[in-house]
């Protein structure tokens, strides 16, 4: 909880409400000094009075406890890609990191490769995306041969393998839920 700063989102909520520094300490009942106090982080308001400012400025009182996101930490530049190499299989993470409910990455394939010897399951949900080349997936006890633009849902826990057994390199974009690899 370092990046919360409640005078900062007390001031946020109050210039939203297109309110001065009287209007709400005056809702508030407290007085402009202490509000101004809050805002600039020269004091620390008591549970009450955040609930009171929270009440007068009709925002929930735990919004004040939300951590702020860097939205430079949301971008990925395919650049500065996360990649990790699993024998000849590698994983490029789409996603900037595995926080969060879902992760997304690009498996890529090389000619005559498998992403296991067995079909394995896992607890995580996942989407695929046949970017480039073809390429097996194996569903319990049935197969199919997917190709550029064809995707497929795996519900949890469902037996699977993806096998490339062509002369061409596949990428595959995939998304799982919750992250896990």
């Amino acid at each position: 909880m370092e990046n919360i700063d409640i005078g900062k989102k007390v001031g946020k909520y109050r210039k939203a409400k297109d309110l001065s520094i009287r209007e709400l300490a005056k809702l508030a009942e407290i007085t402009p000094s202490m509000l101004s106090q809050i805002e600039r982080g020269l004091a620390n308001p008591s549970i009450q009075t955040l609930k009171v400012l929270a009440k007068s400025l009709h925002v929930p009182t735990f919004s004040f406890f939300i951590e702020e996101t860097n939205t430079v930490d949301l971008v990925v530049r395919s650049s500065h890609r996360k990649k990790m190499i699993i024998e000849n299989l590698s994983y490029e993470l789409v996603s900037p990191d595995f926080t969060g409910n879902l992760a997304t990455a690009i498996m890529n394939f090389p000619p005559n490769t498998a992403s296991s010897e067995k079909q394995l399951e896992h607890k995580g949900e996942e989407v695929a995306f046949v970017l480039e080349g073809k390429i097996k997936v194996f569903l319990d006890d049935e197969e199919y041969i997917l190709e550029p633009g064809d995707s497929v849902k795996i519900p949890a826990q469902m037996k699977h393998k993806w096998e490339n057994n062509f002369n061409e390199h596949a990428a595959i974009l995939f998304s799982v839920n919750p992250p896990a690899f």
